[in-house]
């Protein structure tokens, strides 16, 4: 029964990929890493809780196994700590965590920002504009979850076409860190259309090649989420 359940949730989750010819789909370790991850950004497990494996097993419908795998990729993430003697808590982050890590990812993006536009090609911007319309009209239809992850994936679209792998290899364990808290910066209407506003001027940045520009609006971007989730920590 169990195992029936388990293979229900990847038919569900499945996202499938072309990748040389074949057709992908997740392994049910991706689909269980994805689906607690999604919990803790959305805050049903929220910070500092303790995670019942036997609970949260019952409730997704798997064994403790694949579940405790998961807990170590999302501890590798930063957004579990695995404790001896107590097992696995939500990361909490302090205020002072919060702040530290947007003042380094702001430098960050800011220098991506221009190198992005030095160095993507016409179809890196491409690219990342399909992306931004598809977020839009997530944005349209109030879909937060996926808009937000596409949103997160945007930020991420920056950094790869820099071509720095080395800003990219901080970025990314950073970014991971922040899910929960970026999360929670789109609670109301008016922070949510902030930096919606802010997405429209940093695609507009890409394409006119502004690397002065884009980074500008990254950095207004990031030192606004500060204001948008400080009252949340």
């Amino acid at each position: 029964m169990r195992a029936d359940r388990a293979a229900l949730d990847v038919e569900e989750q499945a996202l499938p990929g072309i990748e040389g010819g074949r057709i992908e789909r997740p392994t049910l370790h991706d689909v269980v890493v994805t689906r607690v991850r999604d919990m803790i950004i959305e805050g049903t497990l929220p910070a500092g809780s303790r995670i019942h494996e036997g609970q949260l097993g019952q409730q997704l419908g798997i064994s403790r196994t694949p579940l405790r795998e998961a807990l170590k990729v999302l501890a590798m993430e930063g957004l579990v700590e695995l404790v001896p003697s107590r097992g696995a808590l939500v990361r909490k982050l302090t205020a002072k965590d919060v702040k530290d890590m947007l003042t380094v990812l702001t430098t960050l993006e800011d220098l991506a920002g221009r190198l992005a536009c030095q160095n993507a090609s016409d179809a890196d911007i491409r690219q990342v504009r399909r992306m931004h319309d598809e977020m839009m009209e997530l944005y349209r239809v109030r879909n937060r979850l996926p808009y937000f992850k596409l949103n997160q994936a945007i930020h991420t679209a920056f950094i790869r076409i820099s071509g720095n792998e080395a800003l990219a290899s901080v970025h990314g364990m950073l970014q991971a860190r922040l899910k929960r808290i970026r999360f929670i910066g789109n609670e109301t209407p008016d922070t949510w259309a902030a930096a919606v506003a802010d997405h429209e001027d940093m695609i507009a940045a890409l394409e006119a090649r502004d690397g002065e520009r884009l980074a500008k609006a990254l950095t207004h971007h990031l030192e606004a989420t500060w204001d948008r989730v400080q009252h949340a920590i």
